[in-house]
């Protein structure tokens, strides 16, 4: 991280209070600003709207209310916070349900600190975190014919209003390429591919890379074995 980037504002939400010491450790050994914890997920709710995070780190399974409803209400009242879901377990279901709840990433509990850290950056500056092998998942899933509630996701959607660029980007999204992998598969650069990025959130009305994925294979634009 540079001088001149943000630092991110995080609050960490999960019942057991020696997860939310060890993440907070890690964090701001790495120069992330924590901000507030929560033990469950009515608790997550309320400090978020207290403290305005830029990033939510959410524990799926809590007392009370657990971190997939939190999620949503967090989102409803900040829209433009960004939520990570937390699990001990890498199961489809999880995935699933992390998405359709509007999180823009999904790690496991037993995440390296340093990938940790770097995912907290990344989702905090308005990007995705979903790694390859997720993607994959979520398109085979799809083609299995075993369809989730985020599919009410593409209804408004109208893939018309695309350039043939901007398709051929969000097909290359839908597949997981990141941003230098795009501007080398398509011969641009890094600022031209982001630009077309942005146009075709703007377009369709898309929070980030997550809902990209998403809509990508729920139109039809991505198959298995196309992603990485």
């Amino acid at each position: 991280m540079t001088a001149a980037e943000p630092v991110p504002r995080v609050l960490i939400a999960d019942d057991q209070a020696l997860v939310r010491s060890g993440f907070r450790l890690i964090l701001t050994m790495r120069g992330i600003n924590v901000v507030g914890e929560a033990g469950d997920g009515a608790e997550a709710v309320a400090a978020a709207c207290e403290l305005r995070p830029d990033v939510v780190l959410m524990d799926i399974r809590m007392p009370t209310m657990d971190g997939l409803e939190a999620a949503r209400e967090v989102l409803r009242e900040l829209p433009h916070c960004r939520v990570i879901m937390l699990t001990t377990f890498d199961l489809d279901r999880y995935i699933y349900a992390a998405l359709a709840s509007g999180a823009s990433g999904f790690l496991l509990k037993d995440v390296t600190p340093e990938h940790l850290a770097a995912a907290v950056r990344l989702v905090g500056t308005g990007d995705a975190l979903l790694a390859p092998s997720i993607t994959r998942r979520l398109v085979e899933r799809f083609a299995s014919g075993a369809r989730h509630p985020v599919r009410a996701l593409s209804v408004h959607r109208d893939l018309a209003a695309l350039t043939p660029r901007e398709l051929e980007v969000l097909v290359l999204l839908g597949q997981g390429l990141s941003n230098t992998e795009l501007a080398g598969a398509l011969n641009l650069s890094e600022s031209t591919v982001k630009t077309h990025i942005g146009r075709i959130f703007t377009k369709l009305d898309l929070r980030d890379r997550a809902q990209a994925v998403v809509l990508a294979y729920e139109a039809g634009l991505v198959s298995p074995g196309d992603s990485g």
